[in-house]
């Protein structure tokens, strides 16, 4: 897979914006996730061959960013658009590639002016092959077998919730630490509010108690 910016996965980001790059290989399939900032005004395009009748899944999510959304757009080697979402916050989507060719998928935040995203991807290639495929097999799986591909199967459950709860964990974090920002910032223009009044009324007190000096005038007898 190539990054639309002439250079792979290597983005570094700082607390955050965190960066993962999982390239999985296992004989017919490519899976790439990765998690990356998206700057406002900005667009980032990745691309991937993908050989004919391959069966390909894309799926994202807003991590963190303004209202969690962003624009989707998915093309074939001809330039032919197969899915295109404005604004989602996540979605995910199944194909068949149709054609031979690089295949290429953008995300964008040029809708937004001053906020930047993160945003989290999952590009699947292919299906997952049998841990015991049926070429010269003359019996069925033995029970070992049989327990291997339902261990197997429920670690690959596992590993999905666990990436869907490290992004809500993700989420949840990002709110958390804009509300608190939020607070510190309505607490202190609460505490000049208060100063500023408490000021004004011990003036105004003082107003009211001033010592006026009066010209009186004496008549003598």
């Amino acid at each position: 897979m190539r990054s639309g910016f002439g250079f792979g996965f290597g983005f570094g980001f700082g607390f955050g914006s965190w960066l993962l790059l999982l390239p999985l290989m296992f004989g017919w399939i490519f899976a790439s996730e990765l998690t990356f900032e998206l700057p406002d005004n900005a667009k980032q395009c990745f691309y991937e061959d993908i050989t004919i009748g391959t069966k390909c899944t894309l799926e994202f999510q807003v991590v963190t960013g303004g209202h969690y959304d962003v624009d989707c757009r998915l093309e074939d080697p001809d330039g032919t658009v197969l899915y295109k979402e404005m604004k989602k916050q996540y979605d995910s989507f199944t194909f068949t590639a149709s054609r031979n060719g690089t295949h290429k998928f953008c995300f964008s935040n040029e809708f937004s002016t001053f906020t930047h995203k993160t945003v989290y991807f999952d590009f699947q290639v292919g299906d997952d092959p049998p841990l015991f495929p049926n070429e010269n097999r003359v019996t069925a799986l033995t029970q070992m077998e049989s327990a291997c591909v339902s261990i197997h199967e429920a670690l690959k459950s596992v590993i999905d919730y666990q990436t869907h709860f490290r992004l809500r964990e993700a989420q949840g974090r990002s709110r958390a630490e804009d509300l608190n920002t939020r607070v510190a910032f309505w607490s202190v223009g609460e505490a000049f509010i208060l100063l500023v009044v408490s000021i004004s009324q011990v003036l105004l007190l003082r107003s009211f108690f001033s010592d006026r000096k009066t010209t009186t005038t004496r008549v003598g007898s």
